[in-house]
């Protein structure tokens, strides 16, 4: 009875998160991203160089933008007419931006993203938990055959088969849900494992890991009894996220707070720009982070030119 129970318990949940990860909607960047009508006319009437990058610098300045593209410059999606927030990519597939994208799934037929993604988790989970289940069970009948136990009927092949099936895999669910934890506890994308995020100062990889207890609040929400049911409780917007490595903006005024940028001790790192209130609470208890001095970040500026190029991410 316990084992029927726990049977479908798991065919409940696995089902339920594999629905929810297929039929939820990837979420696309709000119209704050979009540019508007004269900033998308200005941006067709220049030429590609400073000017273009002039008029993306002009309506991303508001914007919770720390990432760039290869060549330092507004990461700008020309299919979809908007600038792109952080850790957003274009899906060929779709063919929209989608946010926080992951991989586009052709075994859920869906992109994987932020408004899904603790769905496809659960998906996996669930997954690799009933094909475990299944194959503990039928291990007695699986030994039972091999040593002539089994009445000689065809029923004993599909016990053979069943074993084999779920024995597989489980090998390759275990392989690929403990690939996508260690996303999780790094706060990365897989597209970020191939493709390190490019911030306004350097290339970081880890840019976005804030600690692993915080990396999976941020997919799985701060409620903990949410965690294991397939409902959306991942934390934020999907268009700012809080990093550990953003630098106050040469181009800015000041650091907040009468804090000096080219001071040589200690202090705390000010995002350029403002975080959404779900966002912020996440580095409230992080320790004081190390602020390198002004001229050094302004070299780094310096070594590459932003409006020679503008570069379009897939």
């Amino acid at each position: 009875v316990v084992c029927l129970v726990a049977y479908h318990i798991f065919f409940m949940l696995f089902v339920w998160s594999y629905w929810k990860t297929i039929f939820t909607l990837p979420m696309n960047p709000s119209k704050e991203f979009h540019l508007s009508y004269s900033d998308k006319e200005s941006l067709e009437r220049e030429p590609r160089g400073e000017s273009q990058q002039e008029v993306l610098r002009r309506a991303a300045k508001d914007l919770p933008i720390y990432t760039r593209t290869m060549s330092g410059a507004i990461r700008y999606c020309d299919r979809c007419h908007l600038v792109k927030p952080d850790r957003c990519h274009h899906c060929s597939v779709c063919d929209k931006c989608i946010l926080k994208m992951d991989h586009h799934c052709p075994w859920v037929n869906n992109c994987v993203g932020f408004s899904n993604y603790k769905f496809f988790l659960l998906f996996l989970a669930y997954s690799l938990l009933y094909c475990l289940f299944i194959a503990a069970t039928d291990l007695q009948y699986f030994i039972k055959f091999w040593t002539n136990g089994l009445p000689d009927t065809q029923a004993k092949f599909h016990i053979m088969f069943l074993f084999f099936a779920a024995a597989m895999f489980s090998v390759s669910l275990s392989s690929l849900f403990g690939y996508h934890c260690w996303l999780v506890s790094k706060n990365k994308s897989t597209l970020e494992v191939f493709r390190a995020p490019i911030f306004r100062h350097r290339t970081d990889k880890n840019g976005f890991s804030l600690g692993f207890s915080k990396n999976l609040r941020q997919v799985f929400g701060d409620e903990k009894k949410y965690w294991l049911l397939p409902v959306f409780s991942s934390l934020g917007d999907g268009c700012s996220f809080p990093t550990c490595l953003v630098n106050q903006d040469p181009e800015q005024a000041s650091t907040p707070g009468g804090v000096n940028s080219s001071s040589k001790n200690e202090s705390h790192l000010f995002p350029a720009k403002p975080l959404r209130d779900s966002q912020s609470h996440l580095l409230t208890d992080t320790p004081p982070w190390s602020e390198t001095t002004a001229k050094a970040e302004k070299g780094k500026v310096g070594m590459s030119n932003p409006a020679l190029t503008m570069e379009n991410e897939t």
